[in-house]
């Protein structure tokens, strides 16, 4: 790696900002506390310096909760890279109380589902890594588990036998490179997003409806877009997924459910795993992290992990379509750059953004809502067809939803619901529909054509024989 953590690696030489005679030969190096061995003599300031930080290292590492993942680790790193960064002045809170309170009144005419957030906060970074955290160590765990399993499961048995405390020394050290690649995400992904629920997932805590003051000022200057109209068309979306996630009570465990399904399913190359159990040197802080990065722990997509993919996607793409159509029809033209910020949002959820990558690196997984647009269209189209109200119950019940196939062919499926809404609607015509042209007349499934039911009248006006006992 070229930024190795917990200041393990040495200056670079041409760093314009390095100390003058800083990493030369003969001079003390802080950041390269061994460079002065046979070079000049030890600086023993640095070196108790590196020996603290090696000792809260692995201090953190019996402290982190004990899974697979140094969660203490990751949250510490993480803050103490965004401590200063992106905090709210007391102007920008006021400006995303009063967007949220705005969005909230323009969405009540456009969605049947009322209101789902009963506060709203102003974040700084830091305060989206540690409010988030809980519900990225229920996304993380399951991933981190499978490659520490395998990982284990790899060793062949004498191995593991004689290894003795050295794996549980190696599974420390695991949860110790996990728990720095996770830090190192979360600090870039929380420099990126706009709300709590910019990714689509409901990461913050319920019913608080989010924004990133920081973020937002420089996601508008770079659309050339007044800092209001994005607070109050970005605070329209984050109100209306706490609409949809408080009011919709299987839509959050359902998609939390399905990132761990596919993180489950996981499965690592067992030759790789050999080749890393022969290169991984115990003592040395920083080689399963170099490992880690050097993808031999890259994962086999199993079919089962294709289909949990495929459902995500699905179940994704119709949430951000929901509040796509939502939003469009709440601002209507009260937003003069409504429809170029919508556009904007459309194609950086479709694309993934640049929080795809850092999504992949902890999940596993790219979480990009591939048919955003076939989902707005089938939303759009609903609402033509059977109103607000009719459209909204549809969140009802999962299966009432289309399904990814259904994303293929949105005039099919409408189709199809407008069908299925009329046969509600007059259940008699559904049932002679369905029976088809002549049905009354066609024989029962176990009799021959032509053969007269048991008691049923004969064609000589004779009564009918008693059924044979």
């Amino acid at each position: 790696m070229s930024d190795l953590p917990f200041g393990f690696g040495a200056p670079d030489p041409r760093d314009p900002d390095r100390r003058p005679g800083e990493g030369g030969q003969g001079a003390p190096d802080p950041a390269n506390p061994f460079g002065g061995f046979g070079m000049g003599g030890l600086d023993v300031g640095a070196l108790g310096q590196m020996l603290t930080q090696l000792g809260q290292m692995l201090s953190q590492s019996s402290t982190g909760g004990g899974g697979p993942v140094n969660y203490d680790l990751a949250k510490q790193m993480a803050v103490q890279k965004l401590s200063t960064t992106g905090l709210p002045s007391a102007e920008q809170a006021t400006a995303v109380a009063d967007a949220v309170h705005l969005a909230e009144l323009w969405l009540d005419p456009a969605t049947a589902l009322p209101s789902g957030a009963q506060n709203s906060a102003s974040w700084a970074p830091r305060d989206w890594v540690e409010l988030t955290l809980p519900t990225w160590q229920r996304l993380c765990d399951p991933v981190a588990r499978q490659i520490a399993g395998s990982w284990i499961e790899a060793l062949p048995a004498d191995a593991r036998q004689a290894a003795g405390p050295l794996v549980a020394m190696v599974e420390q050290m695991g949860g110790l490179a996990f728990g720095s690649q996770l830090g190192a995400a979360l600090a870039q992904l929380a420099g990126e997003v706009l709300t709590s629920t910019d990714i689509g997932l409901p990461l913050g805590p319920d019913g608080v409806a989010a924004l990133l003051p920081d973020a937002i000022d420089k996601f508008a200057t770079g659309l050339e877009r007044k800092r209001s109209e994005a607070m109050v068309f970005l605070a329209a979306r984050e109100a209306a997924h706490h609409r949809l996630f408080a009011h919709v009570p299987w839509l959050r465990q359902r998609l939390l459910a399905t990132v761990e399904e596919f993180a489950r399913g996981i499965r690592v190359d067992s030759e790789a795993l050999e080749e890393m159990a022969r290169q991984v040197d115990p003592s040395d802080a920083e080689s399963m992290e170099r490992l880690m990065q050097s993808g031999l722990l890259e994962p086999q997509t199993s079919p089962e992990q294709k289909a949990a993919l495929a459902r995500l996607e699905a179940l994704l793409a119709l949430v951000e379509g929901w509040v796509d159509v939502v939003v469009a029809d709440a601002v209507g033209e009260r937003l003069p750059g409504a429809d170029a910020l919508r556009e904007t949002l459309r194609r950086r959820r479709a694309s993934g953004g640049p929080a795809e990558q850092t999504f992949a690196t902890l999940v596993g997984l790219k979480l990009r809502p591939r048919k955003l647009r076939a989902a707005a269209q089938v939303w759009r189209q609903l609402t033509a067809q059977r109103g607000i109200e009719g459209r909204d119950t549809l969140w009802s019940h999962p299966d009432l939803l289309p399904t990814a196939q259904d994303l293929d062919d949105p005039a099919g499926f409408t189709a199809r619901a407008a069908r299925a809404a009329a046969d509600l609607d007059d259940p008699i015509a559904a049932l002679e529909r369905t029976a088809g042209p002549g049905s009354g007349d066609q024989p029962r499934g176990d009799q021959s054509p032509g053969e007269q039911p048991p008691g049923a009248p004969r064609a000589d006006g004779e009564e009918p024989e008693s059924p044979a006992k």
